[in-house]
């Protein structure tokens, strides 16, 4: 299952594998919040950049991460920004703060601006989904748990998390078994049915699933009670080893990272912010017009018009 999922059950043998759990989080939590606190793409690209060395440093089993990174290209980058397109072409002048356009239709135009904005939120939605991947790789369910709680979330809750991990190959074994034993009643399920009966047919094989994975719930919520499981206040975690001299370098690391962003939100972002919500190499501060984004939302300028001020 190791092989065709990107979660890691066992521990790897790399060197950011054999990081402590607490480490692991930490860092993906900073990074998650370097990465969602700003749209400068002089930030985004050298965050995507180490978390792409990461993630080829574990040498992962690249086909689940080429096979999610193309569906969600895809379905949330080209068919979104088509819409976006559609719905509206002057997102750039929005976001950016300035509008040239290299295109001019009847009704539709394209700016670079426009494409300067699509590409930016491709840079920070690639980077958060290089970010997670890389996290998924390094990190055990035990050892997400383990660190969660040594974040100062309550224990039961990190065994939840865990659980819900855990569960992940059985209910794909669970799903493969039930699909093939319908197959084998007549239930038709291959490719070469039509698309409209193979969602039919799916709903029927989502019942004994469903169904099953209660059962599997209940054995361990029972099995869980007669071990004794949340008497205490605190537990001990067996994937949360002793912090060795890498853990130390990197928290170090994620410590430098975290007072960075703060100090870039406060300083960039609230005390001298960029007059628009992306930075545009090709445009000067003068040249940028400020532009409030509820001011753009059309419901909200034909309410106004509707009803008055």
């Amino acid at each position: 299952m190791n092989n065709k999922l990107v979660i890691n059950y066992t521990p790897g043998p790399t060197f950011l594998h054999k990081l402590s759990g607490f480490t692991k989080v930490f860092l993906f939590l900073a990074m998650t919040f370097a990465i969602i606190s700003t749209f400068d793409v002089r930030i985004l690209i050298p965050l995507l950049l180490i978390n792409v060395i990461g993630i080829i440093s574990m040498k992962p089993n690249y086909k689940p991460i080429v096979i999610m990174f193309c569906i969600t290209f895809i379905t949330v980058t080209v068919i979104g920004n088509i819409m976006l397109f559609l719905v509206s072409p002057e997102a750039g002048l929005n976001n950016v703060g300035a509008e040239h356009i290299i295109w001019q239709g009847s009704k539709y135009y394209l700016s670079k601006e426009f494409l300067w904005y699509i590409f930016v939120i491709f840079i920070k939605r690639t980077a958060s989904f290089a970010s997670v991947m890389a996290f998924a790789l390094a990190t055990t369910p035990s050892e997400f748990a383990s660190g969660l709680n040594k974040c100062g979330l309550p224990y039961k809750v990190c065994t939840i998390v865990s659980l819900a991990y855990r569960t992940i190959p059985d209910i794909a074994n669970d799903y493969i078994s039930i699909r093939n034993s319908m197959m084998m009643r007549g239930v038709e399920l291959d490719k070469n049915t039509s698309l409209w009966k193979r969602l039919k047919n799916t709903v029927l094989l989502l019942v004994p699933l469903i169904f099953t994975a209660f059962g599997k719930v209940g054995n361990i919520a029972n099995a869980m009670d007669l071990r004794g499981y949340g008497k205490k206040k605190k537990r001990s975690w067996y994937a949360e080893n002793y912090p060795t001299t890498g853990d130390k370098v990197f928290r170090i690391l994620t410590a430098v990272l975290l007072l960075a962003t703060v100090y870039y939100v406060i300083r960039y972002r609230i005390i001298d912010p960029w007059p628009a919500k992306f930075w545009c190499p090709w445009l000067e501060r003068e040249e940028v017009i400020s532009i409030r984004t509820m001011d753009t939302l059309k419901i909200l300028n034909w309410l106004k018009e509707k009803f008055g001020k």
